[in-house]
């Protein structure tokens, strides 16, 4: 195999948490990302205050010399005011990943909800990345080849593709990345681990779902509901051992879909606790243009593992999550979580460039 034909190098630091700010006693880490009405790109980071309680803010990324260096808070734009999103001990709108999607002419997020059963994906809209409408849970269509019903499952890590795609169906879609966690026992005790009919791999994966684009015309609600749900890729590597999970919306290169995610390594003590004994890292896989169900291509050896001091020490030490990437002058910045305390920007490049 010929090497991977891209690279990540960091850049450096972009957001800190405000110490005057209560809603970021404990880090702004994972932002989704936009281009706003006014031509600025805008990081939609996620804020934890005390207790581990999440909203997603809205912050103006400052640019000197093409490079982001900084942002401009713009304050809150995404509360757990719903009671779907608040659970006893915990709530939270968790890390966005947000995509411009031009066909329906919206910036669409998917967040995590983390209410009082635990994590599932939700699905907002917005016309000006300031606006939100909630689109609410997102819903899986049952699939009787999969012999499972994936609405029982606790699900993160998800982001929609840019443009429609050709669905297993063969109907234009939208596509949808997910990662389903096989453990019912977090939500039952005693129901431990369950798996779809054909899974062998119980660790977690990154699954691709789709949603006709007809459907979504005519009736925008249809975004949360998501069918054909197939697994993509799984662990396969030292470096992504324990589970991966996607990050940016992918992105359209020449040879197909660039998807960066994230892999992980070490011990999880409780799936719903801030981990210490965990290593993330950026990887990324190249899927096929017409066919985003094939991977034409992945990363062996990480683009970014945790090596600063941003990286190392933290809430959640050892942790670079990449979220969101785009574009700025020319060139693509994937921005990131810094051991969920601090974002981080990489410049993203051809490895054929100098």
């Amino acid at each position: 195999m010929t090497a991977f034909p891209y690279r990540l190098s960091r850049v450096g630091v972009v957001m800190t948490p405000d110490p005057d700010d209560p809603h970021e006693a404990e880090g702004v880490l994972n932002p989704g990302s936009g281009r706003g009405p006014d031509g600025e790109v805008y990081l939609l980071p996620r804020l934890v205050a005390a207790g581990n309680v999440s909203r997603v803010g809205l912050a103006r990324v400052l640019v000197e010399d093409g490079v982001p260096v900084g942002v401009e808070r713009r304050g809150v734009v995404l509360e757990p005011d719903r009671g779907w999103e608040r659970g006893v001990g915990n709530a939270g709108v968790e890390d966005p990943r947000v995509t411009w999607i031009e066909a329906l002419g919206l910036h669409v997020m998917t967040y995590v909800a983390f209410g009082p059963l635990g994590p599932r994906t939700a699905v907002a809209v917005s016309e000006d990345l300031t606006q939100w409408r909630r689109l609410g849970p997102a819903l899986f269509r049952f699939d009787d080849q999969l012999d499972m019903d994936l609405n029982l499952f606790h699900n993160k890590d998800t982001v929609f593709f840019p443009e429609p795609v050709t669905a297993p169906d063969g109907r234009e879609a939208l596509a949808v990345l997910h990662r389903p966690m096989w453990n019912l026992g977090e939500t039952k005790p005693g129901e431990g681990v369950r798996v779809p009919a054909g899974v062998t791999d119980e660790r977690q994966s990154i699954w691709i779902a789709y949603i006709p684009l007809d459907a979504v015309r005519a009736d925008l609600s249809a975004l949360v509901l998501w069918e054909q749900s197939r697994m993509l890729a799984g662990p396969k590597y030292a470096f992504e051992e324990l589970k991966i999970g996607g990050g940016p919306a992918p992105l359209r290169v020449p040879e197909g879909w660039l998807v960066i995610h994230h892999g992980v390594t070490g011990v999880i003590d409780n799936a719903f606790a801030q981990q210490q004994n965990v290593n993330y890292a950026a990887g990324a896989m190249i899927l096929d243009a017409d066919d985003p169900t094939r991977v034409l291509d992945r990363t062996s050896e990480p683009l970014l593992a945790p090596e600063t001091d941003d990286e190392r020490s933290g809430i959640v030490p050892n942790v670079v999550f990449p979220t969101a990437i785009e574009e700025i002058d020319g060139r693509h910045y994937v921005f990131y979580g810094m051991a969920d305390s601090k974002i981080g920007v990489a410049l993203l490049e051809r490895t054929d460039q100098t």
